[in-house]
């Protein structure tokens, strides 16, 4: 990617140890899209396979965590002049051929935040619960509704990719900060259907834990909507 080429919009992957995964994603991405993947501190071959199907790859080491490779991917896309970029996960839990559901739904309807909503219907009992235990408590922390706000397969603008480099978010928290400072600023928020996908791979998910966890992500996203980055 140069100045004299720079792309629109980047197919953004951050990825951990997903060598058996991530050559068929970013294969599928790049036939869309112009793929960027970020390499957080993988210990496989996730790398290699990525730039032999196409991508442009950074590397990071060791291990930060999903925020911290989504800001230096907002990063180096600014740095490209990319306007937008679309992150989708590397693991295969996102359809790269629904890229252009979001090319379609910015063009009809800009908005610096447009993600994909899941069918909570479709997800394994445990993620079922927790989704909408989230959804539910996310919203009545923030005043309006917020249909899916852990979803990983998004539009976000070059405005709000600017706004959260300075995130010092990680994992779910750093998304749902996102949603938030959009928010506060008065961007458009918009959600479009995409397809639910689950492999028969264990849950990591510990409910009590996770609770908790996103009783305090919403009051943190609840200051940010005031105002406040809160603490």
């Amino acid at each position: 990617m140069t100045e004299t080429a720079a792309p629109r919009i980047l197919a953004l992957i951050p990825a951990h140890d997903e060598g058996p995964r991530i050559e068929a994603v970013v294969r599928a991405a790049a036939a869309q899209l112009p793929v960027l993947v970020i390499d957080d501190g993988s210990r496989d071959d996730t790398a290699e396979l990525a730039a032999a199907a196409g991508a442009t790859v950074i590397r990071q080491w060791p291990n930060q965590g999903k925020g911290a490779a989504l800001r230096a991917g907002f990063a180096r896309a600014i740095a490209d002049g990319a306007w937008a970029v679309v992150t989708l996960d590397g693991d295969g839990q996102h359809d790269p051929s629904e890229l252009p559901r979001f090319l379609a739904a910015e063009a009809a309807h800009p908005a610096e935040l447009i993600i994909g909503k899941r069918d909570f219907e479709r997800m394994p009992l445990v993620r079922r619960l927790s989704n909408t235990a989230g959804t539910i408590l996310l919203s009545a922390s923030i005043g309006r509704w917020i249909p899916d706000n852990q979803s990983g397969y998004r539009l976000i603008g070059r405005r709000l990719m600017a706004e959260m480099l300075g995130s010092g978010e990680d994992g779910f928290a750093f998304e749902v900060e996102m949603i938030a400072v959009c928010l506060r600023e008065g961007w458009p928020i918009r959600w479009i259907p995409i397809s639910t996908i689950y492999g028969d791979e264990r849950s990591h998910i510990q409910p009590l834990r996770h609770l908790r966890e996103f009783v305090a992500v919403s009051g943190r996203a609840r200051r940010i909507v005031k105002g406040g980055r809160g603490s």
